[in-house]
């Protein structure tokens, strides 16, 4: 079996079980409840309270309804204040209840958002932006991320107290073992007015907190899945015998539909175009992963000949390129799959400002590739640029890397 027809059955297998119900574990089935007649409880004397202070769902019954006290016969008459007649009975009217204390009213129920990482990253070095967008107002998401969780009263007093602020760490390891930097959820400026046309136009766009592949996934990972889902290698790599080399090296010649079997095998998906560059530029608008300057060999790899001897370099050899968020090799060595359908225009349909999270168009006949590659020029390493390929094809010059979204407070 190819690795394609593998991959296939597995990717459904997978999206199946995605959808599947949450299971009911047979340890925590609950005890039917007994049914058993309570014991009498002994008659009381009434007893007489002066001033009572009821609770305010009970203030009219009180006022409607006083108690009536029933005097034995023979029994000395209880003083009041007035002689009571001999023979009849005496009724003693409970005093109204005063009005409750403005302090005593329960304060407004107050329900706090939940709280989560804010994106500030280049806030304070304010490099130039070769492209400028104005900046709509924050979506009421965003304040929420910015203030923190008020506490409040516990559950008990009637007011819901606030949920736990789950405190994200900056780097995290996969179930395949890669590294995964954390991308805060923020806003960002897409695209470009200076670049192709399937660029612009420029927008706001809005992305929840995700982790990102630290790296490329290299031939050595992709070579254990190879190996786990028991099937042939993709043309190019090498058959499933031969024991993998350049295992720190990025793996290509992977079409779009490996490079997701991979990711779902690996508990995580392929990131969307607006995540990608979202986790390439930041939030301060820069053209390259690192910034403004030009490319240099010390940034990325790119400007190569195919078939000219050394081609892609091993991963995060190229520190001086690290994007802001510590991802590396987001520029040059190979392009990586996104998760989206490619559409020229896709930028020019949208009507909220920001765009939220989006996920490109529903349908289509090209995936889009982002980052360039080893045999690029500068202008196809911009963090802006788009290009697509055909997600059944494999080429040389195209990898992937994976993203995981971080789980919701329920």
């Amino acid at each position: 079996m190819d690795v394609r027809s593998t991959i296939t059955t597995f990717m459904v297998m997978m999206m199946g079980l995605s959808c599947a119900a949450a299971p009911v574990w047979a340890d925590e089935a609950v005890a039917p409840k007994s049914e058993s007649t309570p014991a009498p409880v002994p008659a009381t004397p009434p007893v007489s309270v002066p001033n009572p202070i009821l609770p305010k769902s009970h203030a009219q019954d009180a006022e409607t309804k006083p108690p009536v006290k029933t005097q034995a016969p023979g029994a000395p008459a209880e003083s009041t204040g007035k002689e009571a007649a001999p023979g009849k009975t005496e009724s003693t009217q409970t005093p109204s209840k005063p009005k409750l204390q403005e302090s005593e009213q329960k304060p407004p129920v107050r329900v706090p958002a939940a709280a989560g990482p804010v994106d500030n990253v280049g806030k304070e070095s304010g490099p130039i932006k070769p492209d400028t967008v104005p900046s709509p107002s924050k979506p009421k998401a965003q304040e929420s991320e910015i203030k923190p969780a008020a506490k409040g009263p516990h559950p008990a007093n009637g007011v819901a107290a606030s949920k736990p602020v789950v405190q994200l760490s900056a780097e995290i390891t996969g179930k395949d073992g890669a590294p995964m930097v954390l991308v805060p959820a923020g806003e960002f400026t897409m695209g470009s007015d200076k670049g192709d046309d399937d660029e612009s136009p420029m927008h706001r766009v809005y992305v929840d907190t995700f982790y990102l592949d630290k790296f490329e996934v290299t031939n050595g990972r992709f070579g254990k899945f190879v190996e786990a889902i028991q099937s042939e290698p993709p043309w190019g790599f090498s058959d499933k015998d031969t024991p993998v080399t350049h295992a720190d090296r990025p793996v290509r010649w992977v079409s779009w539909m490996d490079a997701m079997g991979y990711c779902l095998w690996a508990g995580k998906r392929l990131p969307t175009e607006a995540e990608w560059e979202k986790a390439a530029r930041g939030t301060d608008g820069r053209i390259y992963p690192w910034g403004n300057e030009a490319p240099t060999p010390a940034h990325a790899v790119f400007g190569l000949k195919e078939g000219g001897g050394e081609t892609v370099s091993p991963i995060g050899n190229r520190d001086k390129g690290r994007s802001a968020y510590g991802a590396h090799d987001l520029a040059g060595n190979l392009y990586e799959w996104m998760m989206d359908w490619y559409a020229e225009d896709f930028y020019t349909n949208f009507v909220k400002n920001p765009a939220l999270n989006p996920r490109g168009p529903s349908e289509g006949t090209a995936k889009v590739q982002r980052g360039g590659s080893y045999i690029n020029n500068p202008y196809r390493l911009r963090s802006s640029f788009r290009t697509k390929g055909d997600p059944t094809e494999q080429d040389p010059n195209v990898g992937f890397r994976c993203a995981q979204e971080v789980p919701k407070l329920p």
